[in-house]
């Protein structure tokens, strides 16, 4: 039997060490583990916490540590000891050190010193408390402040200035909000969410969306009989952007794990879409959300790249596209903190020739007075406009559309900021082929 700690320290050895996903290796580790719900909100915070604030971490940690962290458990421990130490100050200091200590005669190989340097640095954190850098250096400052790599401020600064990047790394920290889209009437759900002890209030950007003081609702009957759907409020307007018939064929041109998808298919009476996915793995989700969600009968899948759909589909087959693109998700920083630190500028540049790639593939295969959803979950302009505008310099028979939204309008695309709402960073532009 673990607790809280134990099973946050062993998420935190996969995600530091083995790069692996941080929500897919702490929902293993507890369904792997019993844990009461208060120990699961636990280790769910820590290794959240520990994660999102890595780099101020490291710099607290840094100039107490004189020795190599050979065994795979010293950082991560001495990570999570930290954080717990500076952000979660209802936790006696002692607490954390026993906590810690325990861990490192728990993890330590025979005959480690790893107890010895754990407790060591520990003690000298807490003598010294905090340190940051001179706050006349304003990059070098909020980079360790807000707990993010220099690099992505510059990049942000160079292209949004400086008030906006300050905003962005702000709300980047902030609790990523639970975010549900409503597929039936909303007088319907309401009485059952109060009746399980949720508050919640309208969306700002959606107006099919509802935002929850707490989660765990994808373990109730609402979630399970299809009520509701979990979607960011963002997200869930690259769907709302289409002018749909309820005749129409789409095609769902990067569909999984299936959240739009659905969406779409809940637009259509007669028609239906069309989801592709590289892995048929991930296909496999898409189809289950479907079920819930009880539109299966409108959904199709294929596993293929969508650079190749030419192969398989016809010129002039769909009425509208959706590419709900794969980006670097530099709009997701606050829901999956660890983005910050595994992406690089290289990226950016190598996905918005994939994103190119994309809308090439699909561009013959839409109906004259069809139309396209070009989206995406990151804030690099590489990857929106810039993409945006090179396809239509290159098919001048396309036309950017304006977009309007019973909350939120654009002459041009729409670029939502994770300041802007307190949701994921999100990126719309509407293209409609001329007959």
């Amino acid at each position: 039997m673990i607790n809280a700690r134990q099973a946050a320290l062993e998420t935190l050895m996969r995600v530091l060490n083995q790069q692996s996903y941080s929500n897919l290796a702490l929902n293993q580790t507890l369904q792997k583990h019993s844990l009461s719900q208060k120990d699961q909100s636990l280790a769910t915070r820590l290794v959240y916490g520990t994660i999102q604030y890595q780099l101020y971490l490291d710099y607290q940690l840094k100039d107490l540590i004189h020795t190599k962290l050979k065994e795979a458990y010293l950082r991560p421990l001495l990570l999570m000891s930290a954080y717990q130490i500076f952000f979660l100050t209802k936790i006696p200091d002692r607490a954390v050190l026993d906590e810690a200590n325990k861990l490192a005669k728990r993890y330590g190989r025979q005959h480690s010193n790893g107890y010895r340097i754990v407790n060591g640095i520990l003690h000298a954190l807490l003598r010294r408390g905090e340190v940051l850098p001179d706050p006349q250096n304003r990059l070098e400052y909020l980079s360790v402040h807000e707990s993010m790599p220099l690099w992505l401020l510059k990049y942000f600064q160079k292209n949004f200035g400086w008030e906006k990047t300050k905003a962005i790394a702000i709300s980047c920290n902030q609790p990523a909000y639970d975010s549900v889209r409503l597929t039936v009437p909303e007088d319907k759900v309401m009485p059952v969410l109060t009746e399980l002890g949720y508050h919640s209030r309208p969306s700002l950007l959606s107006e099919h969306n509802l935002l929850l003081d707490h989660g765990g609702i994808a373990q109730t009957a609402l979630f399970e009989d299809g009520w509701l759907t979990i979607q960011d409020e963002s997200a869930s307007l690259a769907v709302d952007c289409f002018d749909f018939s309820g005749n129409d064929c789409v095609l769902d041109a990067c569909s999984a794990p299936g959240g739009k998808t659905a969406q779409i298919a809940e637009k259509l009476t007669n028609g239906s879409v069309w989801a592709l996915d590289l892995h048929p793995k991930k296909l496999r989700l898409v189809q289950q959300n479907a079920r819930r969600l009880h539109v299966a009968a409108r959904v199709h899948v294929k596993a293929m790249d969508a650079r190749k759909c030419q192969s398989y589909f016809s010129e002039q087959q769909f009425d509208k596209i959706l590419v709900d693109a794969p980006c670097s998700g530099l709009g997701l920083l606050r829901r999956k903190p660890e983005i910050r630190y595994l992406k690089r500028k290289e990226d950016i540049l190598r996905l918005a020739q994939v994103q190119n790639d994309i809308l090439e593939a699909v561009a013959p295969l839409l109906k004259k007075n069809g139309q396209l959803i070009y989206s995406t979950c990151t804030l690099a302009p590489e990857e929106n406009d810039q993409v945006v505008q090179h396809f239509l310099k290159k098919h001048p028979q396309f036309e950017l559309v304006p977009i309007r939204l019973p909350k939120i309008r654009s002459e041009g695309t729409l670029q939502i900021f994770p300041d802007t709402a307190g949701s994921d960073g999100f990126f719309i532009a509407k293209l409609s082929l001329r007959g």
